[in-house]
């Protein structure tokens, strides 16, 4: 599951937001390896574009799933919405080693649109071109 966090919202929806992250919260208080709860706290976060708690949810959920492409690829996007850029390119081939193959994510999602513009990026995209000649 990848998700979107650039977005303008309405204040009823920011309302509804903040609601959602408290209940998230308390669930995920009482069960820290709730692993779909904690997905969906980092998620509605993001949306709020509260980047540093984003970040600190999809640590642990790449701590309880270290090998879920998905997860990792959130956490480099939270990466990059925090500014973490070398965290963000490690993060992003431990995704890719993990079997993330959505290459079209890596040059199109809006969260990963600063870090594109890094000299990282470059370097990621001779591994991507690499992967993408192996599937051919």
């Amino acid at each position: 599951m990848t998700r979107r966090c650039q977005r303008q919202l309405s204040p009823a929806e920011a309302r509804d937001l903040d609601i959602e992250i408290s209940f998230l919260a308390g669930l995920t208080r009482r069960d820290p390896a709730y692993v779909e709860a904690l997905q969906l706290l980092g998620e509605a976060y993001c949306r709020r574009g509260r980047f540093q708690e984003t970040l600190r949810v999809d640590q642990q959920v790449a701590r309880l799933r270290p090998e879920d492409p998905g997860a990792l690829f959130n956490l480099a996007c939270s990466q990059a919405l925090t500014g973490n850029y070398q965290g963000t390119y490690d993060t992003l081939h431990q995704a890719l080693d993990a079997g993330f193959r959505d290459f079209r994510q890596l040059t199109r999602h809006p969260d990963l649109a600063d870090f594109r513009k890094h000299p990282l990026y470059r370097k990621l995209r001779q591994r991507v071109k690499t992967l993408r000649a192996a599937q051919a």
